[in-house]
């Protein structure tokens, strides 16, 4: 097996990477930052030197260099809202399925009934090297961001039976999955959508969610590197 992590901003404030070797990769799609350590390789979907918001994220490009990098499983670490209160922040999740309604893809010139299903296949192992519990057979909704869902939209993807929302995964898990590349979900609840919680949603209270949850994550990450580095 050859192994990636993708991840957002929170990579780059991890420990767990602080030794790992920095590589640029030529894509069709531009030169792709990745980083080598001990067999594995991490991505960070919004770029290491100068990240871009989720909207203009080069999806097609990181994806591009796994594939010629000849990854075949990836490890995506997700940041997302969770539509359920029982899903509160600091919840781990794994999703089974997700939702999209402008799916990416690689194929431009031809008809695709690629239907893509995640497999999920590292979760079992994932959760024994876990020291927290991951919930798991969520489904996952992206939105195009960059802003926050309203509290309108909020109740929409709640009644189609969504437990959790992000700006990311469902367009990197199509084109992984459309390569060949098997996924397996891992998130991280960072905070409740627009509405659920008392407290305002903003940014300011994200970003300081996501840095309370850093140790976490990288407690994950650093059991990934022991295990499946070589």
């Amino acid at each position: 097996m050859n192994l990636a992590i993708v991840s957002g901003t929170s990579i780059n404030r991890s420990k767990v990477f602080a030794d790992w070797v920095d590589e640029s990769i030529e894509t069709p799609f531009g030169l792709v930052e990745v980083k080598r350590g001990k067999g594995l390789v991490a991505v960070n979907r919004h770029g290491f030197t100068n990240p871009l918001p989720p909207h203009r994220s080069n999806y097609r490009g990181y994806v591009a260099a796994l594939k010629a990098l000849q990854i075949d499983t990836a490890l995506t670490v997700s940041s997302v809202g969770s539509l359920r209160s029982e899903l509160s922040p600091g919840t781990f999740v794994s999703c089974s399925d997700y939702v999209s309604f402008a799916p990416l893809t690689f194929i431009n010139d031809e008809p695709s009934g690629f239907a893509p299903r995640l497999d999920n296949s590292l979760l079992e192992e994932l959760q024994v090297l876990s020291p927290y519990k991951i919930e798991t057979g969520k489904i996952y909704v992206q939105t195009r961001g960059p802003r926050f869902e309203t509290r309108a939209e909020v109740k929409i993807l709640q009644s189609w039976g969504c437990d959790v929302v992000g700006m990311t995964f469902a367009n990197e898990a199509d084109l992984l999955l459309e390569s060949g590349i098997a996924v397996t979900s891992l998130c991280m609840v960072d905070n409740f959508a627009h509405g659920l919680a008392d407290e305002s949603l903003t940014m300011e209270g994200f970003e300081n969610s996501v840095l309370e949850n850093q140790n976490r994550i990288d407690d994950i990450l650093e059991a990934i590197g022991k295990r499946f580095g070589i």
